[in-house]
């Protein structure tokens, strides 16, 4: 009884903690050491002999040791470098002339309500080239605000469908599908192009439909007075470079679907084709401005952006490893699977309970990522012993977790939109939680009918 109470109160302990707004890496790493010294107080073997420190109260710590090394690898390296190669593109203005010419041809549609669907499409399709939803928001405030306002969009819908630009598009270039296809064991663009992609496309056009439909009821029955929009807080470039720079971001995501449709025997992974890319980059900016020394010193931008994948996500990557290896040496994955092999369509029931724990703590604390994070390490196992599909399960935690981000008042995103259209973060929530809705049940409908 002790071996269930135990794990089950650091859990309840840490996912409040985390709904809390603690932060998610410090609040799962301590857990996962808890449960591992917890174990070490059973009587339980932390480590093999070989792996073993030769004091069993210093074994934890090794563990922490060898997660690291492990993630740290292919996958680790992998987000690292995606998100060196994205601040490298945001420092030379690249990505800004991406949105900028995506987001010119808009300036000539004049009806408002047309534009709603266009508009969510657009800035999911953007997703690929700033995958961060707050610095895609803080971009598209500043380049396609100002233009929806002069098409006679409302002000909360406009921040409403911008609110929800960075959710779900299927790209190899995402650190959470490179996880993913890592834990699940599918090669990454299959897991996008055969699994993500038959759900996420379709969950798009839902929400782009639900967008038009609940922007023009709420309009309607809700009348607020435009406050104008806080400028201070944009990013407004001023001096952008060539257009042809607007192709430099989307290179990655060329050659991976290029070479993997034509060019099937050139065996070449993401990293090493991010580093053509930037490479590319490289000797057009060297050409360009002729400045040898300016050059190269910019390429420092690209070592701080793979800094920043490694404060952001490779360490809360390992944090939930570490919580997940408690789990193990605690018994609790055994005991989860014992408790519900008997359960009729337990794919099913898995796939609910999973993504309902991450939408519930994704709401209380901006991010369901965290969440996702750490089950993803447990699915495989837990799905392989109840003979279920484990992407049926993992597939619309994952997507829940991006999506639910853009209906919780306290995500970064919202506080973004509303602080720069001078709104109620609960107004522009109101406006997006309904679209969320419908993209959260239609992942959860889609993947069990595709693949349980």
């Amino acid at each position: 009884m002790i071996d269930i109470i135990i794990p089950l109160t650091i859990f309840i302990i840490a996912g409040y903690l985390i709904a809390k707004n603690y932060d998610a890496k410090a609040i799962l790493f301590i857990a996962g050491l808890s449960l591992l010294y917890c174990a070490v107080f059973a009587g339980k073997i932390i480590l093999d002999e070989k792996e073993s420190t030769g004091v069993i109260w210093l074994d934890p710590l090794k563990m922490v040791t060898l997660i690291f090394i492990k993630q740290l690898g292919n996958i680790g390296l992998t987000i690292m470098v995606l998100f060196g190669f994205s601040s490298y593109m945001t420092h030379i203005g690249a990505n800004d002339v991406t949105v900028h010419l995506l987001t010119k041809p808009l300036k000539k549609i004049k009806s408002p309500y047309f534009l709603v669907p266009v508009i969510f499409l657009l800035g999911n399709l953007l997703s690929l080239v700033v995958p961060s939803a707050s610095s895609l928001a803080v971009l598209l405030m500043a380049t396609l605000y100002p233009v929806l306002k002069f098409s006679g969009m409302s002000t909360l819908t406009a921040g409403a469908v911008i609110a929800t630009t960075a959710t779900i598009m299927p790209t190899p270039l995402g650190a959470d599908n490179v996880l993913a296809a890592e834990k699940l064991g599918i090669p990454l663009v299959e897991y996008v192009t055969y699994y993500h992609a038959p759900v996420s496309i379709p969950t798009l056009f839902l929400m782009a439909i639900a967008h038009y439909f609940w922007q023009k009821f709420m309009d309607k029955k809700q009348v607020v007075e435009d406050t104008g929009i806080d400028k201070d807080k944009l990013h407004i470039v001023q001096d952008l470079p060539p257009s042809y720079y607007g192709l430099f971001p989307v290179l990655p995501l060329l050659f991976v679907f290029v070479l993997g449709i034509f060019f099937k025997e050139i065996k070449i992974g993401i990293i090493e084709i991010t580093f053509i890319c930037l490479g590319i980059a490289l000797c057009v900016e060297l050409i360009r401005k002729g400045k040898v020394k300016e050059t190269t010193k910019d390429l420092g931008i690209f070592f701080n952006g793979m800094g920043a994948g490694l404060a952001q996500v490779v360490s809360l990557i390992v944090a939930a490893s570490l919580l997940v290896e408690g789990l193990k040496k605690q018994g609790t994955i055994d005991m989860i699977i014992n408790s519900v092999e008997n359960i009729e369509n337990v794919g099913i029931f898995l796939t609910l309970i999973f993504t309902s724990a991450t939408a519930i703590i994704g709401f209380i604390s901006g991010s369901g990522l965290a969440v996702f994070y750490s089950f993803i390490n447990i699915i495989p196992e837990i799905t392989a012993g109840l003979n279920v599909n484990s992407v049926s399960v993992a597939l619309p935690m994952q997507l829940t977790a991006n999506l639910i981000r853009s209906a919780s008042p306290v995500a970064a995103v919202i506080i973004i939109v509303a602080a720069i259209t001078k709104s109620n973060p609960f107004d522009i929530v109101k406006r997006t939680s309904i679209p969320v809705i419908i993209g959260i049940l239609s992942t959860l409908i889609l993947s069990i009918l595709l693949f349980s």
